[in-house]
């Protein structure tokens, strides 16, 4: 079977480029005999290359937000075409325009391609103001399948008179933390921090620092949590994607022991960052008529870590099997509270998340690349 990707990939800073990179990993795990194929983004992509760590050759051929992907057509006239092409849909990557399915469903008229898979990292509602994205989601029955990571996705979609028996729902895989049990001054080394200013418990906010990330209450949280806050680290640790942000973190660093990481943090990084921390917090914000999946999330779900988070679609995960450990949105007192008995209760609410960490071993990276690989199969097999 030859499978093709069109995403970002790493070292460009994306996320959904990390995703596809430990997808790519895990299917040849389960199956080595695999050809695979990323085309990448041109811009930060690197070069051409065999990514030997993921076993994948690495082809950048097209520009994010492009409205021609003629790079796409003359690769996979170059590799003979391919059985699978699966598109690792996101907005801020291929825009609004149906470019990439126009352009794909050429391929398949052109017998280079013979089934065509996109999974949605993001689905819109109708209240979204990005009228262009439900344009584009109604085009979807035109694909020979639709992967989605929620329940929430999975049922927009059917609402927008997508045909149900297109729709997959296969939840964004978990990594188990390999650092999980390192010692904790040999993870500050390794993240440029010194274990003795750490104070007893560490919580930490990571990924992109954006706007929807919800840091701006951290302040009037901090505030309510009042002088329990000499027992507390913060580290906030990213690359920013909104300068303002620096301006609430260095308020934040005024009223409790704060460490702020400003860059990009590799995959490992991100694991390590967890697996110092004692508690991370997802006070997350979302958009209005916004669907998707938080990867911090399953990152921090394999970590075996106390997680609290709000009660947006992002985090749905969260709501489902640790309800308790969710608070509303934009409500630091709420916020503070939940943080309050988490200092008081630690080991009751490990135990709590159990069912959480179950969940996280039901979706390990390799059993949803099986998921992938017999989804694969199946539509081959239907092909005739």
């Amino acid at each position: 079977m030859r499978i093709v990707y069109i995403s970002t990939y790493p070292p460009t800073h994306c996320g959904v480029g990390e995703y596809t990179r430990m997808l790519v990993m895990a299917l040849k795990s389960i199956n080595p005999s695999l050809e695979i194929h990323v085309f990448s983004n041109i811009d930060e992509g690197g070069p051409e290359r065999y990514d030997e760590g993921a076993g994948a050759y690495i082809h950048p051929v097209y520009t994010r937000g492009s409205n021609s992907y003629k790079g796409v057509l003359d690769k996979l006239t170059e590799i003979n075409g391919a059985d699978i092409v699966h598109v690792q849909h996101e907005y801020g990557i291929f825009g609004y325009t149906p470019a990439i399915l126009k352009t794909l469903l050429t391929a398949k008229d052109d017998g280079l391609v013979k089934k065509i898979v996109f999974t949605m990292h993001t689905i819109d509602h109708p209240s979204s103001i990005r009228i262009k994205t439900l344009e584009f989601q109604s085009k979807l029955n035109n694909v020979d399948s639709v992967i989605v990571h929620s329940i929430l996705q999975e049922f927009e979609l059917q609402n927008q008179g997508i045909e149900p028996y297109l729709i997959h729902r296969i939840p964004h895989g978990t990594l188990l933390n390999p650092y999980f049990g390192t010692p904790r001054f040999k993870l500050a080394e390794d993240l440029g921090l010194k274990e003795k200013e750490l104070s007893n418990i560490v919580m930490t906010i990571p990924g992109f620092l954006r706007k929807d990330k919800g840091l701006d209450i951290i302040l009037d949280m901090i505030n309510y949590i009042g002088g329990e806050t000499r027992f507390l680290t913060l580290i906030v640790a990213g690359e920013l994607r909104d300068r303002k942000i620096k301006e609430i973190v260095d308020e934040i660093s005024g009223s409790v022991n704060t460490h702020f990481i400003e860059k990009y943090l590799s995959h490992e990084e991100i694991l390590k960052l967890i697996a110092l921390a004692d508690l991370v917090i997802l006070p997350y914000n979302d958009p209005p008529g916004k669907y998707s999946v938080s990867g911090i999330l399953h990152l921090a779900m394999g970590s075996l870590k106390p997680i609290v988070g709000t009660r947006v679609p992002r985090l749905i995960e969260l709501y489902q099997f640790s309800p308790r450990l969710v608070v509303s949105p934009r409500n630091p007192r709420e916020l503070a509270r939940k943080i309050l008995w988490l200092m008081e209760n630690y080991d009751l609410a490990v135990a709590y998340m159990s069912s959480l960490y179950a969940y996280s071993i039901r979706t390990n990276w390799v059993r949803m690349a099986r998921r992938h690989y017999n989804l694969y199969s199946q539509l081959l097999v239907n092909q005739y």
